[in-house]
């Protein structure tokens, strides 16, 4: 296990997949293993000021799913297919000798928890799911019919900027990442950018996230993680903000899992809007510190 460290994470690269390696950091700590799993068109290090707070307790460990950060990116959609990127955890898991740990998830994150959860049966000793992406299939954006405005949003991102300050300046006051404590958006863009020539761009590019919001309205995504909600293995608690964008979800999927709900001031970005609650609702409802 890695020592409790001060001066960063441990980066780790692990092949999941022909073609598909993803990237693991690693902040040590004198605690249990925590995996962070972060949301669409995020990355790993979006924890960082979460994780940097965390390894008093416990050893945090982000994953780059694929398509994100420094983790490779498949160019189909199929490959984003929710079962698939769970199956990059549980290989990640195991490279890592990783079992019965607790998983915390942020919306797509919480998805992927969700199936490694069904696919690997006490994987996870307890789980902390953040507005998870688990509902049925909607006939709204079906093929043929609305376009999916995620998707469509995700396409029409910015991709490029002059450097890391100037994405920050960019999204400091726009809504969504203006939700984020001004630490989760430096992180984001440390992270989340890579050099590009004279300037940075998006480490997640808009093809990618917007693929993956696809995925998430068809029988490979979200209703996949809604289905297994009722089979669980892992105790779970369910954290949603008071001013989500949908508001009746959460509560449906805790009775579904048979999970506790805690609901907090705030948006959708519940672990990363105000970095000592996140770390609060870690410990209490996960770790268990002061369960």
């Amino acid at each position: 296990m890695p020592s409790h460290r001060r001066d960063g994470p441990d980066l780790v690269d692990i092949d999941v997949a022909a073609g598909v390696r993803l990237r693991v950091m690693d902040w040590g700590g004198p605690g249990p293993a925590v995996v962070l799993l972060h949301p669409n068109g995020f990355c790993a290090g979006l924890y960082e000021p979460v994780a940097e707070r965390l390894h008093r307790v416990a050893r945090p460990i982000a994953v780059d799913l694929r398509g994100h950060g420094a983790s490779s990116a498949p160019t189909d959609a199929h490959d984003y297919a929710f079962e698939h990127l769970a199956t990059d955890v549980v290989t990640v898991l195991d490279a890592l000798g990783l079992h019965g740990v607790v998983g915390v998830g942020g919306s797509l994150g919480g998805a992927v928890a969700v199936l490694v959860d069904r696919l690997d049966p006490g994987r996870w000793s307890r789980l902390l799911l953040a507005e998870p992406v688990a509902f049925p299939i909607s006939d709204e954006w079906a093929p043929g019919g609305a376009e999916n405005p995620m998707a469509a949003g995700a396409r029409r991102r910015r991709d490029r900027f002059p450097d890391r300050a100037a994405l920050v300046d960019a999204y400091r006051d726009r809504p969504p990442l203006s939700q984020l404590a001004p630490e989760a958006l430096e992180a984001y863009a440390r992270w989340g950018t890579v050099d590009d020539g004279d300037g940075v761009r998006l480490a997640c590019r808009p093809e990618v996230e917007a693929m993956v919001f696809e995925v998430s309205t068809g029988p490979d995504g979200a209703a996949a993680a809604w289905d297994h909600l009722a089979r669980l293995a892992a105790p779970t608690t369910i954290v949603a903000g008071s001013d989500t964008f949908l508001p009746d979800v959460f509560a449906e999927q805790a009775t579904r899992a048979g999970a506790e709900l805690v609901t907090v001031p705030g948006g959708h970005f519940v672990l990363h809007e105000d970095t000592a609650r996140g770390v609060e609702l870690i410990e209490q409802y996960a770790i268990g510190t002061d369960r």
